[in-house]
């Protein structure tokens, strides 16, 4: 290891209700949701009818026909959103050397939508039991690995160095961000453009997520669906979305000048090896990797300013990460605002935890501690500081962001601004 420190200098957010860091933070601090009945299909047959769609056209973000036939909507998020944040961070690629950049980025569930799509096409809708592949698109490998995810980017940017898939769930976000960073610590690579992205509303994820009753049945009122540590909660709202950043070492970026967003202090993952999709009650993983984060980080429980939580609006998530910050954070935790964007924007599985983090960032950036919409009546088992409805103002000067995923996947990340924390 190198003691290198990371700065996250680039990026860019493509998410429901807001395409663009200015209009996706917007949303965030004005507390509106993007949640909506589904349109992309007929969502009559489903228990969970609302979702967190994105009014997102390839083109407009200069994506050409030919990529946008061989690639997946979660792919074409990824290159939106790697070409804002690289124009963000005003590097210019042809003066780098390439095998100093990387890629990393984080995917759940791959190119869903694209693999449910194909599907219909050469079983001509379902009537067929052997499929007639003469009718697949040309390029439908790169839908079954989800590795063409980073090589698009990878292309797209000039990398030639490490470049990486991350697949831990709900988790992939924050892990792919990790996993950039570790890289650049250890010189594996001096700058890395990380992220995660996934578009998984489509039939197939939402029969999934309705077996296991994981999602909301509310689709009354759409806009008030997601409802994250509220005493009504009954499941998550489905989303999707992409955010990418650019990382590079502290000090390079000091040097060129660069506007530093925050610098990544810490970092931790666990898993608790349990249950497939339950959780323990004390949040026991979730509060080490916290604890391991802040120490990676240098910081203590109490220099903490917010908590961006997972927060996905499922009694037993909400109930095991207030556990979680207890136990970690001790009494701090009581005194630390805590909320959840995905009461906004929904839960966009592995790219949600890159979103989070540019939310995390961006409060930060401007001492502004985004509200958790649609907290009314917070379940008394959720006794924490959960900012409801509207955003306060706070001057934030480090910030822990966390997810969980199915599989028992923990992570935790510490965000901090660089003057913060001694080296």
């Amino acid at each position: 290891m190198t003691g290198r420190r990371v700065a996250i200098t680039g990026m860019d957010v493509l998410a429901p209700g807001g395409i663009g860091v200015a209009s996706f933070w917007d949303l965030l601090t004005e507390g509106r949701t993007a949640t909506r009945g589904i349109t992309f299909f007929d969502p009559a047959p489903f228990r969970s009818r609302v979702a967190a769609e994105i009014d997102f056209d390839p083109y407009d973000f200069g994506l050409t026909p030919q990529v946008v036939r061989r690639t997946d909507r979660a792919a074409q998020l990824a290159l939106a959103a790697a070409r804002g944040a690289v124009s963000d961070s005003g590097l210019c690629s042809e003066e780098l050397d390439p095998g100093s950049i990387g890629v990393t980025i984080g995917s759940a569930v791959g190119a869903t939508m694209g693999l449910d799509q194909e599907y219909r096409v050469v079983s001509d809708g379902g009537r067929l039991d052997l499929v007639d592949h003469e009718y697949a698109v040309p390029h439908l490998y790169n839908h079954f690995v989800p590795s063409s995810f980073a090589t698009e980017v990878a292309w797209q940017v000039g990398a030639e160095g490490p470049c990486t898939v991350v697949s831990t769930g709900c988790t992939s976000g924050i892990d792919a961000v990790g996993y950039a960073v570790e890289l650049i610590r250890e010189g594996s690579a001096d700058i890395i453009v990380a992220g995660a992205t996934d578009a998984p509303i489509s039939p197939i994820t939402m029969a999934c997520f309705d077996a296991i009753k994981a999602t909301t049945p509310r689709y009354d009122s759409p806009e008030r669906a997601s409802r994250p540590f509220d005493n009504s909660r009954n499941g998550f709202v489905l989303g999707e979305g992409a955010a990418v950043f650019v990382l590079e070492e502290l000090d390079a970026a000091r040097a060129r000048g660069a506007h530093i967003y925050a610098e990544i202090a810490g970092y931790a993952t666990r898993s608790n090896a349990y249950h497939m999709t339950g959780l323990r009650r004390d949040g026991a993983e979730m509060a080490e990797a916290i604890e391991v984060a802040l120490d990676e980080g240098q910081l203590n429980p109490g220099d903490i300013d917010y908590i961006n939580a997972h927060g996905s609006g499922t009694k037993q998530n909400d109930r095991h990460e207030t556990a979680a910050f207890k136990k970690s954070l001790g009494h701090h935790a009581y005194r630390t605002p805590v909320s959840s964007i995905k009461s906004m924007i929904g839960h966009s599985l592995g790219a949600i935890g890159s979103i989070e983090i540019a939310a995390s960032a961006l409060a930060m950036e401007h001492s502004v501690v985004p509200p958790t919409a649609n907290l009314h009546t917070p379940d008394p088992e959720c006794d924490l500081d959960y900012v409801p409805l509207v955003a306060r103002d706070q001057i934030v000067d480090a910030v822990l962001t966390v997810g969980s995923g199915f599989g028992g996947f923990q992570s935790a990340m510490v965000l901090a601004r660089p003057d913060r924390r001694m080296p």
